[in-house]
């Protein structure tokens, strides 16, 4: 990883160039590791992204390597011990919007055949292509988020407010929001 590359300024760390340079905004379609971000989106909320980042495998182990129909079964034990766990957040209304969003998951997908085909419709099946120059433009949330974020608290999951529903787009290239500037936005706009 060549850490001279131009690239977005928020990655300050080798842990957040690597997940900026190999995974943040490459468009994702796999239910798995959609779920993943929900979670981790959700988990963030109120916190920065590098504290979730570095916690990240904690997490995989915690919630059963984001298996939904495990993370759905969960009970009033498994949260205890998730609660006692340093190694994610300890936040109760967290933990319970994850077994909750679970759920949620599960029954979008009975519904839609997958979740993906279910996300992916609120940027019309394509990642969006933006051309951000400075952070300063790259906006918080769009009408797109907004939509997104009403028709999933419609489907009962939690923790999806628009500032969160549109991390979770960027993270899983919804949307293009490499600056232009960055090697990674053409690289990225090429992906489908």
């Amino acid at each position: 990883m060549n850490a001279n590359l131009p690239r977005c300024p928020w990655p300050t760390d080798d842990q957040y160039r690597a997940y900026h340079d190999h995974e943040w905004g490459v468009p994702q379609h796999d239910d798995r590791h959609l779920f993943e971000m929900l979670l981790l989106e959700g988990a963030q909320a109120g916190l920065s992204w590098i504290t979730i980042l570095r916690k990240r495998e904690n997490y995989r182990t915690a919630f059963g390597h984001f298996e939904a129909g495990r993370v759905a079964r969960y009970d009033s034990r498994n949260v205890q011990q998730l609660l006692a766990n340093p190694g994610i957040v300890r936040n109760r209304l967290k933990i319970m919007a994850a077994i909750q969003n679970a759920k949620a998951f599960l029954s979008v997908i009975e519904e839609c055949g997958s979740f993906d085909k279910y996300i992916w419709q609120f940027v019309g099946g394509r990642s969006k292509q933006n051309c951000w120059r400075t952070m300063q433009e790259v906006p918080a949330r769009t009408s797109e988020s907004d939509a997104m974020s009403n028709d999933l608290t419609k489907c009962g999951f939690k923790f999806v407010g628009s500032t969160i529903c549109y991390a979770f787009m960027q993270a899983v290239g919804m949307v293009n929001d490499h600056l232009v500037v960055c090697y990674r936005h053409g690289e990225v706009a090429r992906l489908k």
